[in-house]
């Protein structure tokens, strides 16, 4: 009987600047929310969470405040954090009055600070959780798609992210080499912004510049043309304007971003043992997370590292099937900071 409450009540957690993602044992992802909070400014009171909140985005009252408790993959906001997993907890877990609270094995990218871990695990604990595991996000998606990372066999992982880009050589079940930058989807959608904004003189939301991340974005050109009408606020006279935009144009502003991330890979691979990237070489370089997706980003990759690139499947879900695989184990977890950049700086 205990045996079987332990199942049912661990969580994976895959927090997000984007999205959280939850996977409870034995039963998958059954939590796929933005991580949105919508709250009353006036009474402090928590409105709407996930999906609902984002909806708000740009579109509240002036007593209401829609927010990312998240920023750059490091919790930003506290107590809006805190709400947040209170509520997805709540989702995923047992409603019942009497079921224990759950151990948690939560994400976190591999750059962040002692304080940031932290911070993810006193949320987590007020969110409702027993016990707080962290795991390095390339680690837990190289899990995720089912990457053989046991053996002395090298393998590249880059975990593309909303707010951070994630780099590691992963080698008998650890991390040997890592890079973690800011620079992920959230970017991208920000750079597609300030382009328009520079060169129409019209102001469009972060909604609307994802939504023309994803239908006509890319970093490599396409044999196609694609266009799509976009209706934002004029910056000069305030009223509603519409304007074309071009798949060639939005390809020219990110392919800048989408190399500054082939660059700080090759940076791994310089500082990783010539065995590793000898290993790495016959096994290629895999990408998970949203922002792989782009159009050309696996291509793109490829032709600056000179190193077979391909797309895990379903690589947005990645980090979060690999925080679920390592509930089998998680009696064998420390709990606590894993503080990855001390760690390295030990073995130096």
């Amino acid at each position: 009987m205990r045996k079987l409450q332990l199942i049912s009540h661990d969580l994976g957690v895959d927090l997000g600047t984007s999205n959280v993602l939850i996977y409870k044992a034995d039963s998958g992802i059954t939590t796929r929310e933005p991580s949105v909070v919508a709250m009353d400014k006036n009474t402090g009171k928590v409105l709407q969470v996930g999906a609902a909140a984002r909806n708000m985005l740009g579109r509240t009252p002036g007593n209401v405040v829609a927010m990312h408790p998240l920023q750059d993959g490091v919790i930003a906001d506290h107590d809006m954090t805190v709400s947040m997993l209170q509520k997805f907890f709540r989702d995923a877990g047992d409603s019942s009055l009497f079921a224990p609270k759950p151990r948690v094995v939560i994400s976190v990218p591999s750059g962040v600070t002692q304080m940031d871990e932290r911070a993810v695990i006193n949320a987590a604990i007020e969110a409702g959780a027993r016990r707080v595991y962290l795991i390095e996000e390339p680690l837990a998606a190289a899990l995720g798609a089912g990457l053989d990372i046991s053996s002395p066999k090298g393998h590249l992982v880059v975990d593309i992210g909303g707010g951070t880009t994630d780099i590691a050589v992963l080698t008998m079940n650890g991390v040997a080499n890592s890079s973690s930058i800011k620079l992920a989807g959230n970017h991208f959608d920000e750079t597609i912004a300030r382009y328009v904004r520079a060169t129409s003189r019209v102001i469009i939301g972060p909604a609307t510049a994802e939504d023309i991340k994803i239908q006509i974005g890319g970093v490599l050109d396409r044999n196609e043309e694609l266009s799509m009408v976009v209706k934002g606020r004029d910056a000069k006279s305030g009223m509603p304007r519409d304007i074309t935009i071009t798949a060639k144009e939005i390809c020219a502003v990110l392919q800048k971003s989408a190399l500054r991330i082939a660059d700080e890979v090759l940076s791994v691979l310089e500082e990783t043992s010539p065995e590793l990237v000898g290993d790495i070489a016959d096994t290629g370089i895999v990408l998970t997370g949203g922002g792989s997706q782009l159009w050309g980003m696996d291509v793109l990759l490829q032709n600056r590292i000179g190193i077979p690139c391909t797309v895990a499947d379903d690589p947005a879900s990645c980090v979060a099937y690999g925080c679920g695989k390592s509930l089998a184990w998680i009696t064998r977890m420390n709990e606590g900071p894993i503080n990855l950049a001390r760690k390295k700086l030990m073995r130096e």
